[in-house]
């Protein structure tokens, strides 16, 4: 850009000294290149930090790694690289044999747990009554060991019960109570078998339903299918692959279809004179001589060079030596989306601030001017 501002300077000059026919000595010369030095150089200031320029542009976009949520052979790949997709249509599927049978397992499981519920309940029942009938055994042996043991008290030597006798009557009312404690445990435990419940539902009921719904689940994910509304930008699948639910493996580049975003780098000089809204405009390598118009979107609140992150290792100082950059998002007009680029397409990028608004002139200028140049390849 500055080249370009000096050769037109240098274009006029010349042009003045033709018309006006100016003599070159020792005086027109020097007069006519220090007057362009003090010129150009007043005028990149201004224009620099009011308008600055940034070579260093791309258009952004984030892209979606694809990566299933089970494993399994992939048995079909219906898609296309650069087709566009929908979404909650399906990329590719896994073949879900393995899934299906344990859904089947899982249900066959849950409809017995539930017809063993009322089970449940019939044993609860049946063992609250044989709990009743040892209490009785219980409260008949209790009676005899009582009337024997009575009447062996009163007798004495002429008692009708020997000692032998209110022994084992002793005994069978023991063996009669420790039947009934067995009798109340375990009515206790087909009581609790019963009304153990979550929700209004027995426990084991609700376990294996929750085990089903993620059965249910799994065999869902065997068919991916596309996140958001977007394209297949890289496709190496093939049938026959195994799709592994591995960190960092994806197996397909999906792009989603967002507005188009211009980022560039600009020097940290002027960013006390950018703001949101500011007027902009770009120049794209793939559109020689087409000059696109945008707003800043955002002044990006953090410059990498600047990251530090906590580990075992001391913090060196190299940082601190790098040339950083403010990074400045721009978001093109509606024309631009209606060329079909490819995404990430370099660009060159000015912006145009309120402060000395007629200088910005200039930097259009010289904008058009290396639109032009981007038909001549060896300047790239």
């Amino acid at each position: 850009m500055d080249l370009l501002l000096i050769l037109t300077y240098t274009g006029i000059c010349i042009a003045i000294f033709k018309i006006f026919n100016i003599p070159l000595n020792k005086w027109t010369v020097p007069t006519a290149i220090l007057g362009g030095i003090v010129l150009i150089g007043a005028l990149l200031v201004i224009m620099n930090y009011n308008h600055p320029f940034s070579a260093n542009a791309r258009q952004a976009f984030v892209s979606i790694p694809i990566m299933p949520a089970v494993r399994g052979m992939v048995v079909d790949v219906p898609v296309e690289v650069e087709s566009k997709y929908e979404k909650g249509e399906t990329l590719f599927q896994i073949d879900p044999r393995p899934y299906q049978a344990i859904v089947d397992q899982k249900q066959a499981q849950l409809a017995t747990a539930i017809n063993e519920v009322p089970q449940l309940e019939a044993d609860w029942f049946a063992a609250k009554a044989r709990s009743e009938s040892t209490e009785a055994d219980r409260d008949r042996a209790k009676q005899s060991y009582e009337r024997y043991e009575t009447g062996r008290k009163k007798g004495g030597a002429n008692s009708p019960f020997s000692e032998l006798e209110v022994e084992n009557r002793k005994q069978l009312f023991l063996s009669a109570e420790a039947s009934l404690a067995n009798s109340k445990a375990q009515e206790r435990s087909a009581e609790l078998a019963f009304k153990s419940n979550i929700n209004g539902e027995n426990t084991q009921v609700a376990i294996l339903r929750a085990e089903l719904d993620k059965a249910l689940f799994d065999l869902e994910q065997t068919t991916v299918k596309a996140p958001v509304d977007g394209i297949v930008a890289q496709l190496t699948l093939r049938r026959g692959m195994m799709a592994v639910p591995a960190p960092l493996r994806p197996v397909i580049s999906f792009v989603p279809s967002e507005d188009p975003v211009i980022i560039g780098a600009f020097w940290e000089n002027s960013l006390n004179r950018l703001k949101e809204g500011d007027e902009a405009e770009f120049i794209v390598t793939a559109l020689p001589g087409k000059v696109f118009k945008g707003k800043v979107k955002r002044i990006i609140p953090t410059i990498s060079e600047g990251e530090y992150q906590a580990h075992g290792n001391l913090i060196g100082t190299s940082k601190l030596f790098m040339h950083s950059r403010a990074i400045v998002s721009i978001t093109p007009d509606p024309e631009f989306a209606e060329y079909d680029f490819p995404l990430g397409i370099s660009a060159q990028v000015a912006i145009y601030t309120e402060h000395f608004h007629h200088v910005s002139i200039i930097r259009k200028i010289l904008l058009r001017m290396q639109g032009w140049v981007n038909y001549l390849f060896p300047f790239h």
